[in-house]
């Protein structure tokens, strides 16, 4: 079960079509498997049609935004009774990658980690778009970010001080938060990663290596 989610505002823009490609893929494959938010964006696309029929001129004022977000928040859990389609098509991640994560041509980078950037298969974006994978019971070097960083855990886990993430979960990081991911469980830990900037290593030895990052 997953237990990090969007945030509503994130799902909003995401049904509002206003997301990147590499973000908008994010939140495709995190709805994929968890019901609770595809709930909340039925909602917002419900609302959104109604609004765009019935006011298509009138912009949003505060106090509609905030009714908006109190009915998405009050909107049911749809959690027990959503019944999945992914077995009935080819999920976006196959249409990208195909059907083994850990077959891909990957790339060691330090340590535990190792990456496959692919960034090219999303043409005209200014993010980076990587994979990575952090071998079972590895650690990751410490590091900062120097913009936003979105994630979704495609396969394994990890944990570092803001808790566990699981296969599906997702996460947002900026320049605020510094961690060292460290794989949990007995399979390697893979990531879908968008980001705005470059890491910044913050190892006493590793982060010599910040000139090289791309």
């Amino acid at each position: 079960m997953t237990r990090h989610h969007p945030d509503t505002l994130t799902l909003m823009e995401f049904s509002a079509g206003n997301l990147s490609e590499p973000h908008a893929l994010c939140i495709r494959l995190h709805l994929d498997q968890c019901p609770h938010c595809r709930s909340r964006v039925d909602t917002l696309d419900s609302l959104g049609a109604v609004m765009m029929e019935s006011q298509p001129q009138v912009g949003v004022s505060s106090d509609m935004f905030d009714a908006i977000l109190s009915r998405i928040d009050s909107e049911p859990d749809m959690t027990e009774t959503y019944i999945s389609t992914q077995a009935k098509r080819m999920s976006p991640l196959q249409k990208l990658l195909g059907d083994d994560l850990n077959a891909l041509p990957w790339k060691r980078q330090l340590g535990d980690v190792s990456v496959l950037d692919i960034s090219e298969r999303f043409p005209g974006q200014n993010e980076q778009v990587v994979l990575q994978k952090l071998a079972a019971g590895g650690k990751a070097p410490a590091h900062t970010h120097r913009g936003s960083e979105t994630t979704i855990v495609l396969q394994g886990a990890f944990s570092d001080q803001k808790g566990v993430f699981n296969q599906w979960d997702f996460v947002v990081l900026n320049q605020e938060d510094e961690h060292k991911p460290v794989a949990v469980g007995c399979e390697d830990c893979i990531t879908l990663s968008v980001l705005s900037a470059p890491v910044k290593l913050t190892g006493t030895f590793t982060r010599l290596l910040n000139p090289f990052i791309r």
